[in-house]
C-alpha cells in the first residue's frame, strides 16, 4: 500500500533559473498538498501533462527525493524515517533508464538481486521468466551502452521486478518500446495486480490508462485534479472519450487559476 498526505515538494530557484523560467519567485513548487492512497491488488494511475508534477511525485515515493513537507508510507514504512524498508519493498521505472554502460544486462541484473540479497535459484528463475517475456537472451551478454533505446528499457523493467518488489512504481513503462514488447509490459503490469502487488503508473498513453487503470488520480502545475475510480471517471464523463475527459479537467482548472 502507498498513503500520501499532503505531500508537498518545493526547490530554490538559481539566477540563472529564475532568467530560464522567466519568473521572479526564488522557488518552484512541483507538489502542493496532494494526497491519495493506492491499494494491493489494485493498479492505480497518476495521469498529468508534461511539467504536471508526476515524476517529482513518483520519485518522492521512491526515496529517491525527499518532501519538503507532507508524509509518504509504503508498506507502512515512513519514506523518510524508514527509506531503507522502503526501498526493499518497491521497485521503481524511471523515464531514465541509469543503468551503467560498461556492465551486461546479465551484470546488472545480477548486481541489483545481490543488492537485495535475492537467493540465486530465485534470481535465475525470475531472470528467465522476464528474458523470455521481454524476448532478451539474444543480447543478456552484451553491455549496456551497445543496446538500443528499447533494449535499455527492458533491462530496466526486469531490473525493478527481479527483487520481486511488494510496491511497483512505473514512470511511463512502455517509452521506446516496439508494440509487442509494449503488450507484454501490459501482461506484467496485470500479472502484478494479479499477485497482489500494489502498483501505480504515469503514462501519456490514454488506452494503456483504459486497460489497466483502477484508480486514477490528475494533477497538474503540482495540485490535485480529481481523484477517485476509473469506473467514477467513466461514469461521470462530461466529455466523449477518456482524453477528452482529461483534457476537460485540465483546462477548467486552467480557467479557475487564470
Amino acid at each position: 500500500m502507498i498513503k500520501v498526505e499532503n505531500l508537498y515538494k518545493s526547490f530554490k530557484l538559481s539566477k540563472k533559473q529564475k532568467k530560464e523560467y522567466n519568473t521572479t519567485d526564488n522557488e518552484a513548487v512541483p507538489v502542493d498538498q496532494i494526497s491519495f492512497k493506492c491499494e494491493p491488488g489494485r493498479i492505480f494511475s497518476l495521469l498529468g501533462p508534461n511539467g504536471a508534477g508526476k515524476t517529482t511525485t513518483l520519485r518522492m515515493i521512491s526515496t529517491i527525493i525527499k518532501p519538503t513537507s507532507g508524509k509518504i508510507e509504503v508498506n507502512g514504512f515512513d519514506v523518510v524515517k524508514q527509506s531503507r524498508e522502503v526501498r526493499q519493498s518497491i521497485g521503481f521505472l524511471t523515464g531514465s533508464t541509469g543503468l551503467y554502460e560498461r556492465l551486461t544486462a546479465d551484470e546488472v541484473l545480477k548486481y541489483f538481486a545481490d543488492l537485495n540479497d535475492v537467493p540465486t535459484a530465485d534470481f535465475e528463475a525470475r531472470k528467465k521468466h522476464y528474458y523470455d517475456l521481454l524476448d532478451m537472451h539474444d543480447f543478456a551478454g552484451k553491455r549496456i551502452g551497445q543496446l538500443s533505446t528499447g533494449m535499455k528499457q527492458k533491462v530496466s523493467i526486469t531490473r525493478t521486478m527481479i527483487h520481486d518488489p511488494d510496491v511497483v512504481v512505473f514512470d511511463e513503462p512502455t517509452s521506446g518500446l516496439d508494440v509487442i514488447t509494449a503488450e507484454n509490459i501490459i501482461k506484467l503490469i496485470r500479472d502484478c495486480k494479479t499477485q497482489g502487488k500494489t502498483v501505480i503508473f504515469s503514462s501519456h498513453i490514454m488506452s494503456e490508462v483504459d486497460l489497466l487503470c483502477d484508480d486514477l488520480a490528475i494533477i497538474n502545475k503540482g495540485k490535485l485534479l480529481y481523484n477517485d475510480t476509473m469506473a467514477n471517471f467513466r461514469a461521470n464523463m462530461q466529455a466523449d472519450s477518456l482524453t477528452g475527459e482529461f483534457i476537460r479537467i485540465v483546462n477548467a482548472n486552467e480557467i479557475i487559476n487564470a
